[in-house]
């Protein structure tokens, strides 16, 4: 049974995520996001799941220059969960004596709309994690009077759900990934997903571009990009990408080794299936039998058989 950590502490969303990805696994709770991919480096866990993004907040700055630094890590799955928070509180408690929220920033941000309708003089004060939020609502004594959370928090910690479905949006997914330690990747599936962080060489007009056109001249479709600081210097920058396919695919291969060739170093993160199971559209000249093709072509001309 593979031992997994995640963001804890028990009744975060990542846990909910983790059941789904892998419901035999042993859950290792950790505090937060590095402390969870450490524990995979260390060999203290055989995988982590955590939150790569969000579809309103955006990435996960945290986990993205995680990924980034240190020893490489492999992302091998991903999920699609629905986020949806509850107002949990103490038995007896109610919403008109609330008075002090716990909760994590996202949660905040993503709820603006009910605390400004339904606790607009309540203090609402930033947690680590919802369920830690949860954890601490739920000892005796505690100065706060309700936890935003996910429904699963209310059900560790005893607490009871006093509104359900308080996010602003009702379609907010959050995107989470599965990472290991280096080893064989996924088969392809046809419907797949690679991530990569590209370091550029140097800084010059049209740095980014050339990145780009990697992707773009062999049909490669980006579905993320984000730059992130290097920490070396105002302006320096390295950039993070999810594009469609399999590394094992011609196209993919070829971009690859494309920024490898013009960048200062690149981390190859992962392919992997995607959630969604959406197959790409393979444009004409970039399917694998069109790279196949054309490299059988030019070795003619280069034996003198053309």
């Amino acid at each position: 049974m593979p031992k997994l950590a995640y963001l804890g502490p028990e009744g975060t969303f990542t846990e909910e995520a983790l059941r789904i990805l892998a419901p035999g696994a042993e859950r290792l709770p950790s505090t937060n996001v590095p402390a969870a991919l450490e524990a995979v480096r260390r060999g203290q866990a055989d995988g982590a799941v955590v939150p790569l993004e969000n579809s309103l907040e955006g990435a996960i700055t945290t986990t993205l220059d995680e990924l980034a630094r240190g020893e490489s890590l492999l992302i091998n799955a991903e999920l699609l969960l629905p986020v949806e928070f509850s107002l949990l509180a103490r038995p007896g408690t109610e919403i008109a004596h609330i008075k002090r929220v716990f909760t994590h920033p996202a949660a905040i941000t993503q709820c603006r709309n009910f605390i400004a309708r339904e606790l607009p003089d309540a203090v609402v004060v930033a947690a680590s994690s919802t369920a830690a939020a949860a954890q601490e609502v739920a000892l005796p004594g505690s100065p706060y009077d309700a936890a935003i959370a996910a429904r699963i928090a209310g059900e560790h910690y005893g607490l009871v759900e006093l509104a359900g479905g308080i996010g602003d949006r009702s379609d907010t997914v959050t995107r989470f990934v599965q990472v290991s330690r280096p080893g064989p990747l996924p088969e392809p599936t046809g419907a797949d997903r690679t991530s990569l962080v590209a370091f550029l060489a140097d800084d010059h007009p049209g740095a980014l571009l050339e990145m780009l056109t990697e992707f773009s001249v062999r049909g490669v479709n980006l579905s993320r990009i984000e730059s992130r600081p290097t920490g070396d210097g105002i302006g320096r920058y390295f950039f993070h990408f999810d594009f469609e396919g399999h590394v094992a695919d011609a196209r993919v291969g070829e971009a690859v080794s494309g920024l490898h060739r013009i960048c200062s170093r690149v981390r190859f993160l992962g392919s992997y299936p995607r959630a969604d199971a959406l197959s790409p559209q393979i444009k004409r000249g970039t399917g694998d039998d069109d790279f196949a093709e054309a490299a059988s072509w030019l070795d003619r001309i280069r034996t003198g058989q053309v």
